[in-house]
């Protein structure tokens, strides 16, 4: 009701049994409002992105406002956007998905910008790969694919400790 443009939260993680990677009122807020929220862990250290991940199942049509706050961000930081699918195994687009990630190579054209497709059976496992592999600085989710975005931030069992992201997430 203020009409924020952002919110930066800081986060130290996992709370109680159900080990998840970001707070319960860190997941609340995330899901509730309608404007960018910028997550902190506690181990983060500042550092201008210059690598962000997007992940995505290209199963959402980005709408042209949404990017276009992406883009300006990349352009301010002089930053790369890496665009990440992460598939089961030999899954193949879909002719929507196909045209969702066809919209966004032109959306991006003028930024740099790349592809990524990695095959994990677990998405959360793919992105901690990708993340580290690439040394990435940022990864940049949009919540609308809340199934994508809590598979993501939210571990299902207690027996992927291994599974810790300590940069920021907007």
């Amino acid at each position: 009701e203020k009409n924020f443009d952002i919110i930066v939260m800081g986060t130290k993680g996992a709370s109680g049994l159900s080990e998840v990677i970001i707070g319960s009122n860190t997941g609340d807020l995330i899901t509730k409002v309608k404007c960018p929220v910028l997550i902190i862990p506690e181990n983060a250290v500042f550092k201008i992105p210059q690598e962000i991940a997007f992940p995505t199942d290209y199963n959402i049509f980005y709408e042209p406002t949404i990017l276009k706050n992406i883009s300006e961000f990349i352009k301010m930081h002089n930053a790369a956007i890496r665009v990440l699918h992460i598939v089961k195994k030999n899954e193949t687009l879909t002719e929507f998905q196909l045209g969702n990630k066809d919209f966004l190579n032109d959306y991006f054209l003028d930024e740099n910008h790349s592809f990524h497709r990695i095959t994990n059976k677990k998405i959360e496992n793919g992105v901690q790969c990708f993340v580290e592999s690439r040394n990435i600085d940022l990864i940049i989710m949009i919540a609308k694919n809340l199934n994508l975005f809590q598979r993501i931030l939210f571990k299902p069992t207690v027996e992927e400790i291994s599974y810790h992201i300590e940069i920021p997430f907007l």
